[in-house]
């Protein structure tokens, strides 16, 4: 059976498909020379490259860092936040966003705190814990501060989740704050969202950034009164659970947008460099799911997945060897360079139908005015034919391909 697209039949824009500028990352761009950095930076965000658009920035510490800090690392409370600094960023972590805006002056992007201060948790540690509700107030005021902050370095927040994976606090093994369901709400409704609008920022929400078997906590959340009118969208990670999740969420919430924040590379599996049919079919399966943006994890890592502070061995979009400098390519890189360098901001998920078992297919109307089609065969070596407006184009599918036909 063939593929058909159906141009009359759309879904939502997409933002675009990037990855994460966590410290390790940024630290790893830092320590490259000049000339390498600069070709890898066009590599991922040039027109010619991968054409990334969107991006992740850490709010203080990750796991992928190469220690834990916070903006506001006193040792004592510090509630009018009088020691707050950004200080850390201003080494590499800034600098390589410069570098990676000046590629491409349309990134958007968006940041993600991992944990609190530690003076503003139960535990007093990054690691681990939960927030303490007397700081709700000042922890707002912190998010402002971080983003002005940015700003002043001529950096772009143009969005904030609330925490990253706010169902988890990851046994205490690396920077991260669990945040019960009512504490969120009342965080961003009572705190951030009101702190956000007083200081005239036009700085996006998105709550969860966690998995989509937490799909019930969201629509939970978004029912309590007062909290939509703050609420952008839904941040989620593909962990656990199905994208489906997504579509639910849109059914019940349609104004509410879904973004795909995290999905990393598994540096131990050992197709990790020939993935791309799992990633492709991956993000095709996000896509007809309502996601306006995939945005993978760590930018780069050393070949050993580091630098790293936690107890996950995730691998890079790129993998740089520490001895040689050389770079090598993920499945998951692949995979993104089907999509982000053929569909475009603003471009719409447009219906498809048919096919035949084993091959996926997704396909978008650029505002340009061009067609895209991206057919990813997890089987056999197969045929398939693709109909678009009358006409019909075969297409010969090795096993474990991805291919994209455009119509212009």
């Amino acid at each position: 059976m063939a593929v058909r697209i159906d141009p009359t039949r759309s879904m939502q824009s997409v933002l675009g498909f990037g990855g994460a500028f966590t410290d390790a990352s940024c630290y790893l761009f830092s320590q490259m020379e000049k000339a390498a950095r600069s070709s890898l930076m066009d590599q991922l965000y040039g027109p010619t490259g991968l054409n990334f658009s969107v991006g992740r920035t850490c709010i203080g510490a990750s796991d992928y860092s190469r220690n834990a800090y916070s903006f506001d690392d006193s040792a004592t409370p510090d509630p009018t936040l009088s020691k707050f600094s950004i200080e850390h960023d201003q080494a590499y972590i800034l600098p390589t966003l410069r570098e990676a805006l000046a590629v491409n002056p349309e990134l958007f992007l968006f940041s993600t705190p991992w944990s609190p201060p530690a003076w503003m948790k139960s535990n007093h540690s990054m690691l681990g814990g939960n927030m303490r509700d007397q700081y709700f107030g000042t922890y707002a005021q912190y998010f402002v501060k971080f983003i002005q902050a940015y700003q002043a370095q001529g950096v772009h927040v143009s969005a904030v989740t609330s925490q990253n994976e706010v169902d988890t606090d990851q046994d205490s093994k690396m920077p991260a704050s669990l945040w019960g369901q009512y504490d969120e709400v009342v965080f961003v409704r009572d705190h951030l969202g009101p702190a956000l609008r007083a200081a005239s920022l036009d700085t996006k929400i998105w709550i969860l950034d966690h998995n989509y078997d937490l799909l019930g906590r969201v629509i939970d959340e978004l029912e309590e009164p007062g909290l939509a009118q703050y609420v952008d969208g839904v941040a989620w990670h593909g962990y656990m659970g199905s994208p489906e999740a997504m579509t639910r969420v849109h059914d019940a919430f349609p104004t509410k947008h879904a973004y795909w924040t995290e999905g990393t590379p598994d540096l131990a599996a050992p197709d990790n460099a020939t993935n791309w049919t799992k990633w492709s079919a991956t993000f095709t399966d996000i896509l007809k799911n309502w996601a306006r943006c995939i945005v993978g994890w760590n930018l780069v890592l050393d070949e050993k997945g580091m630098p790293n502070i936690g107890p996950y061995e995730c691998g890079g979009l790129v993998t740089l060897d520490s001895k040689t400098q050389r770079i090598s390519p993920s499945g998951q890189y692949w995979a993104f360079a089907h999509f982000s360098k053929n569909v475009r901001r603003g471009a719409r998920v447009i219906s498809t139908n048919g096919g035949i078992d084993g091959v996926e297919h997704v396909a978008f109307a650029n505002p340009e005015g061009d067609y895209v089609l991206v057919l990813t065969n997890s089987g056999s070596t197969t045929d398939v034919a693709c109909e678009f407006q009358g006409h019909s184009t075969q297409v010969h599918m090795p096993q474990n391909s991805v291919v994209t036909l455009k119509w212009t």
